[in-house]
């Protein structure tokens, strides 16, 4: 049997045949049914894109009934024991691992383009002591923009790949320095002789020594965070990304916009959520009191459940054995007890076990960024310095592929349909 949906419209009694390709249907096939010459035909309703596929990609694959990521079909697990932020990187915007030889020359590339103009050192004063972090980072990625034009022409492959290195290897400092901003201190400028995360560590922590000497420990737990945070698909986040670049905006604008729609509490503020619920439970004697609270419907449990993972987080898991061994270093967080017993419970309870509310991504790092001395408005910057690795692959893979046009979504008007003009002296 052909791989075909057929339609009978019950208002025409007419039937139609539609191909059925990956287990989608084209929207705009539903366009032929129609009632009359004068009918647009029919579309899809869907709000928040619960059931609609934008765009073919190659990137990222989830699986969230069997709990897997894979980048570029490399399991999320392997790339995190074996791999390094920059290696997964490269893989992500080109769809190989590179061998050593290309591993060098990439992180050659990245680590001389860590500097950023003067001038955003100066603007960086221009923000209040306390602005958030993650607004500094929105605005100046905004402001890189006007400092590359030529970064204007997205379909030239060299002019993207020269201001994609510039933007991998420019976050940390424009994050760093967002830090710096917020306690006061003077602002670090990189060491080239560092990796990638260790001179991270630098810029954001160095104080009176000579030179920075990063804990391999904690670089090593950075750039496994930097590899789970690197993409995941098409989130909001990464669908902000392809939306603004479908204009054909430049690669600065576009992760300005993908760095804002990460800056909302629901997307890239999560962690911080979990934070405040562990510290309200304040004690591991109070978890089963709250537990209760959440089934009576009096509480939330943040860090649990996910729009896609219907199984435990598979980045879950590796953060949970990467916050023993940071804690091995800084010392135990006082809230991780708290966690482990709210996890244990809510893995063995069949409320949250039917509701498949496993813990995610969130749940343990915040508490590992809370430990290596982050504050929280930090952690959304932390979660946009990888991912911006992720948004350049999917912007790119959007500029390249034939279908797509810009982005414009159709809607369905429930306003007024005509009414003539009424002048002031004669309204209500």
């Amino acid at each position: 049997m052909a791989d075909t949906l057929t339609i009978t419209d019950n208002r025409t009694g007419k039937t139609y045949e539609l191909p059925i390709q990956d287990g989608t249907i084209r929207a705009d096939a539903l366009r032929q049914i129609r009632t009359s010459e004068d009918d647009f035909g029919l579309m899809t309703y869907d709000p928040a894109f619960m059931n609609t596929a934008s765009c073919r990609s190659a990137i990222t694959l989830i699986d969230g009934d069997k709990g897997i990521l894979r980048y570029r079909g490399y399991p999320i697990e392997q790339l995190a024991e074996n791999s390094t932020y920059l290696e997964v990187a490269y893989l992500l915007l080109n769809g190989e691992l590179p061998n050593q030889v290309q591993l060098d020359k990439w992180t050659d590339k990245v680590t001389n383009h860590t500097y950023v103009h003067e001038f955003l050192r100066d603007a960086m004063q221009g923000f209040r002591y306390d602005a958030h972090a993650m607004g500094k980072m929105v605005s100046m990625l905004g402001a890189l923009s006007t400092f590359y034009p030529e970064s204007k022409n997205v379909r030239d492959p060299a002019v993207r790949h020269e201001h994609i290195v510039k933007i991998i290897a420019k976050m940390p400092t424009i994050a760093a320095w967002a830090h710096r901003h917020s306690v006061g201190r003077p602002y670090v400028y990189p060491d080239n002789e560092l990796s990638y995360t260790g001179n991270f560590l630098n810029m954001l922590f160095r104080m009176a020594e000579p030179r920075f000497k990063p804990n391999p420990v904690l670089s090593r737990a950075l750039d496994i965070l930097f590899i789970l945070h690197a993409d995941h698909e098409q989130n909001c986040s990464t669908n902000a990304a392809r939306a603004v670049g479908s204009a054909e905006t430049d690669p600065y604008s576009t992760l300005a916009a993908a760095s804002a729609a990460l800056y909302g509490p629901l997307h890239g503020g999560a962690n911080e959520a979990v934070l405040r619920m562990l510290r309200q439970i304040g004690d591991v004697k109070n978890v089963p009191e709250f537990v209760k609270s959440v089934k009576d419907g009096k509480g939330r449990l943040m860090g649990f459940g996910h729009r896609v993972y219907k199984n435990y987080d598979p980045r879950a898991k590796v953060i949970k054995k990467l916050a023993h061994d940071v804690f091995e270093v800084t010392g135990k967080n006082p809230l991780l007890e708290i966690a482990i017993e709210l996890e244990n419970i809510a893995l063995n309870e069949d409320y949250f076990v039917k509701r498949k509310l496993y813990p995610n991504v969130d749940f343990y790092s915040g508490l590992i960024y809370q430990a290596m001395g982050f504050p929280v408005e930090m952690f959304p910057v932390l979660f946009a310095i990888p991912r911006a690795s992720g948004w350049l692959a999917q912007w790119q893979e959007m500029l390249v592929d034939p279908e797509q046009k810009i982005a414009r979504p159709r809607q369905i008007y429930t306003g007024i349909e005509l009414r003539d003009y009424v002048p002031m002296n004669a309204r209500g």
